[in-house]
């Protein structure tokens, strides 16, 4: 299986640890992932504040690019995947400040986006049924039952109309690919609280607010780890939970635990909140 693949910033930087466990998996499970050649930053959250056409124009160049390759555009970072979406329904509807901007970018990159494009969140990929098929047939260990709450954080079903590929209030594929896995997966209700990630710099003391209440209410529901699939929300509520020691992981890296994969030091090593202690009681690791 081959797919187009839309890294974005994070993954080269702050969510290295992502992007190494990811790559790790689809290595191990026949999936190429074929880079996006000369991709841009997407502008990601904060664009559409400072410039209404840079916003849609940074997504759109790497649209048109990807769909040029023919296949399917996967993107791991649920911001960079919201402003695609986004950016894609935007055209599609063909308003006539979508055409004047695909004209523009048209002119400089020197083809327009004809809307063509499939666009998944790594998250959605995982879900589908041959993947998942694939993934158990491939399975060394479970998570003997690791209690773990799902965060999807704000970003990756909203808008609704745009993004979602989920049920937007009561989203399950996380939930279910973690009880695949054979974590025991506690019910909670800040699922799709907002982290306050774009704010993290301008704002740090109502970040640290919602990044607490949201380690405190995970706690309370009787979870040790949280499992995202965003890496905004992982640095964030990661590197802001005043020294709780709640875990934060990806969900590729425990579909790598799973795996039994070797060199999982490598991410693990990056989180601020050590998981290793954890994962290893539970012979996960």
């Amino acid at each position: 299986m081959k797919v187009s693949y839309y890294p974005g910033c994070s993954l080269h930087s702050t969510a290295a640890d992502y992007g190494q466990s990811m790559e790790a998996v689809c290595r191990h499970m026949n999936i190429q992932l074929a880079e996006v050649p000369d991709w841009n930053c997407c502008g990601a959250t904060p664009a559409h504040s400072t410039n209404e056409f840079l916003a849609k124009a940074l997504p759109l160049r790497n649209l048109i690019l990807a769909e040029e390759e023919g296949m399917e555009l996967v993107i791991p970072c649920t911001g960079c995947y919201n402003v695609c979406r986004q950016t894609h329904g935007f055209i599609n509807r063909g308003s006539a400040k979508a055409q004047s901007v695909n004209s523009e970018v048209a002119s400089i990159v020197g083809k327009r986006y004809k809307g063509s494009l499939k666009i998944m969140h790594l998250l959605e990929f995982f879900s589908q049924d041959e993947v998942l098929a694939e993934l158990k047939s491939r399975m060394v260990r479970t998570l003997n039952g690791l209690r773990a709450v799902p965060y999807y954080g704000c970003l990756m079903l909203r808008p609704a109309g745009d993004v979602a590929f989920d049920d937007p209030e009561q989203p399950q594929k996380l939930d279910r690919l973690l009880e695949i896995l054979g974590a025991q997966v506690k019910p909670w209700s800040y699922k799709m609280e907002c982290c306050g990630g774009s704010f993290a710099i301008p704002k740090a003391d109502i970040v640290a607010d919602l990044t607490g209440e949201l380690v405190k209410q995970a706690k309370k529901a009787g979870a040790e780890v949280m499992v995202t699939a965003c890496p905004l929300c992982q640095a964030n509520v990661d590197t802001r939970q005043a020294n709780s020691g709640m875990p934060i992981l990806y969900f590729t890296e425990l579909i790598a635990a799973a795996l039994g994969l070797d060199g999982q030091d490598r991410w693990l090593g990056k989180h601020i909140s050590d998981p290793r202690p954890l994962l290893k009681g539970y012979e996960i690791i």
